[in-house]
């Protein structure tokens, strides 16, 4: 088999396509992934915050100043 043979580099370059796209696919769904957990962990960090608000208003505390 040649090393200039059209089918050869048309499989090559047909497999090399393949691959890049699942790669592209796994790197999205990664991508994805890393961007929800952000999103959640903000959510979480936000309710937190509120509730430490809730927490400093009980205790009658208007300023962090004042601790």
């Amino acid at each position: 088999m040649a090393e200039s043979d059209p089918k050869s580099v048309q499989d090559l370059t047909v497999f090399v396509q393949d691959v890049l796209h699942e790669m592209q696919g796994k790197f999205q769904n990664m991508s994805d992934n890393i961007i929800h957990r952000i999103d959640d962990m903000g959510g979480r960090i936000d309710e937190l915050e509120k509730n430490i608000a809730e927490l400093l208003a009980q205790a009658g505390v208007d300023d962090l100043g004042q601790i």
